[in-house]
């Protein structure tokens, strides 16, 4: 059960159409798949093919909490407490919709622990507030995740499921490397190479000689 905001109006309901005009159903069984692959959870189908991706699906299947905190307790054993009164049924309305939340905000701030960016997570509301929802928010924040997961040491899924993470570069330079470096000055930072302006009369006045 998830929370509704009040239905947007004008600009607003456009701006919302658009956003979820962005969610891929491709994408969103891709996701499914991966979460199944990593969990084993009986949630989702385990044929690839069997997995409905559509937003209805999507949402249903991740909008408690649950399965996202099953995922993030394989790749991050011991961090999750499931005796926790956050994972416990509850029999107000208001409550069970307060867990489903804190559940969803478990698993964003253990993906940032993960090693995922902030910037690549989601608020909330993108998958709980039914007016706010943005799945395609969801999405791309579990394939960042898949992506980070393949490049950990020992991590026992799929390997190649997702495109490898981009490495970065770093060249060690030595003390002596660095001095040379110091000493060369670049014809970018104004070096004319020898050249001078002597015979120029830029800036100077003109001479006139009876």
């Amino acid at each position: 059960m998830s929370s509704t905001r009040a239905g947007k109006s004008g600009l607003a309901a456009e701006s919302q159409k658009k956003i979820e005009a962005n969610f891929d159903p491709a994408e969103a069984v891709r996701c499914l798949h991966w979460i199944q692959l990593i969990t084993n959870t009986d949630q989702i189908p385990s044929n690839v093919e069997s997995i409905d991706g559509s937003h209805d699906n999507f949402f249903r299947i991740l909008s408690d909490g649950n399965i996202l905190c099953k995922l993030m307790d394989v790749l991050l054993p011991g961090k999750i407490n499931w005796g926790e009164k956050t994972f416990q049924p509850a029999k107000i309305e208001a409550m069970k919709i307060m867990r489903e939340r804190e559940r969803i905000a478990m698993f964003t701030k253990l993906v940032q622990e993960y090693g995922v960016s902030d910037t690549a997570t989601f608020p909330t509301e993108s998958l709980h507030e039914k007016g706010a929802l943005n799945l395609a928010q969801v999405c791309n924040c579990i394939r960042t995740l898949g992506i980070e997961a393949q490049s950990k040491p020992g991590f026992s899924g799929p390997d190649g499921y997702w495109p490898r993470k981009s490495e970065k570069n770093v060249r060690d330079f030595s003390e002596d490397q660095l001095k040379a470096g110091q000493s060369v000055i670049s014809l970018q930072y104004g070096s004319t190479k020898g050249a001078s302006q002597a015979g120029m009369n830029i800036g100077k006045t003109r001479s006139i000689l009876d």
